[in-house]
């Protein structure tokens, strides 16, 4: 396509390219999404991987080294997880009992200020579960895929690292030499920067982990520790995530115990948590690590959700971040790349001083006219 096309016919191919590779994501998203992840998580251990090699341990040994101390780790939080969800099953009983008082007011209350009889309420009920069948098929579908995911990214992370010399020796071969320079620019800071946003996470993750076992320990919330951790985890969940991580303490103290203080505590505590980690920790330790904008963020996690559901959200911002480095490396995309930024240029003093610019040059104008 030659720059003398014109600008209807060139945007609508770029239009229908954008739509076809939108398509085969859609489409093969079951075998992208691991994948990605297994990329993320390379990317992340290369440094541990890189200094088992510097140790002149095996290549092979050292890429299982490096997935037994990831695996390590993740056990040990799994394990903390499991020990408190298995102390949560001992109270079950009651919490069953205490939930059908629950529902029963619930349902009294309706009938006497709706007039919704308890027969239509008992259907409205029966309708929703018949309803929620098909979610629930979704559920075990997607229990099931994570299952083979899990599988999947350690074997995709041992390949990745085992090859990892094989895969840069074809970027660097697939590009004219004189642009070796800005392609390992390019790799360089994509690395550190996905390395970065991760390791940002994992920080903001445990920070705010800690304030709500905290926060609901104080409270007097059964299973504060285990309700807070999941809150953390929840809440790396853009939107989504933060609400429910605030329902699940609120229904706790909602069943264990009388009244509404307690929820109303929860709530202005998470509240407290949410504005510290929104505007201390996310920008000093996240943000500071991936420099995009909140706008093209937003906008990043609705398209990821809408193309890959909740795997979308979590990779939709180290993919944005790799396109920054990307635009800002390629002279005719840098424009898309200061989009993409945080990084506001002084459009007012920009446009003032054109126009006393544009202010000084028209009387010199209007002098050689007339002469």
């Amino acid at each position: 396509m030659t720059q003398s096309e014109p600008f209807y016919k060139k945007s609508t191919l770029i239009l229908l390219g954008i739509i076809l590779f939108v398509y085969v994501l859609y489409i093969l998203a079951d075998v992208l999404v691991p994948i990605a992840f297994s990329i993320l998580l390379a990317i992340l251990l290369n440094p541990l991987y890189s200094r088992l090699i510097r140790l002149r341990i095996p290549k092979v040994l050292a890429i299982i080294l490096t997935l037994l101390i990831a695996f390590i780790v993740l056990a040990g939080l799994m394990y903390f997880l499991s020990s408190q969800i298995v102390q949560f099953g001992d109270m079950a009983p009651l919490l069953k009992q205490k939930f059908s008082e629950i529902l029963t007011n619930l349902q009294t209350w309706v009938e006497k200020t709706f007039g919704i009889t308890l027969q239509k309420q008992m259907q409205l009920l029966r309708e929703t579960a018949n309803s929620g069948k098909a979610l629930a098929g979704r559920t075990v579908s997607s229990v099931l895929g994570i299952f083979s995911i899990l599988f999947l990214i350690p074997v995709y992370v041992f390949l990745l690292l085992f090859y990892k010399p094989l895969i840069l020796n074809f970027i660097f071969e697939a590009f004219s030499r004189e642009n070796t320079g800005p392609i390992a620019d390019i790799l360089q800071e994509t690395k550190s920067a996905i390395q970065s946003y991760i390791v940002g996470l994992l920080i903001e993750a445990s920070i705010v982990a800690a304030l709500n076992s905290i926060a609901l320990t104080i409270l007097g919330v059964k299973y504060g520790i285990l309700l807070g951790v999941i809150g953390a985890i929840l809440n790396l969940i853009p939107y989504i995530g933060g609400i429910i991580a605030i329902i699940l303490p609120v229904l706790m103290a909602t069943l264990t115990k009388d009244g509404y203080t307690t929820q109303l505590l929860i709530v202005g505590a998470y509240a407290l948590i949410q504005f510290i980690d929104n505007n201390i920790l996310v920008p000093r330790i996240v943000s500071s690590k991936v420099k995009i904008n909140a706008l093209a963020s937003i906008l990043a996690v609705l398209f990821g959700g809408a193309l890959w559901g909740v795997s979308g959200m979590f990779l939709s911002i180290p993919v944005v971040a790799v396109l920054k480095i990307i635009f800002d490396r390629i002279d005719s995309l840098k424009p898309w790349g200061k989009l993409l930024g945080d990084e506001i240029p002084d459009y007012y003093g920009t446009m003032q001083a054109k126009t006393q610019h544009k202010e000084i040059k028209t009387p010199a104008k209007d002098e050689e006219q007339k002469s």
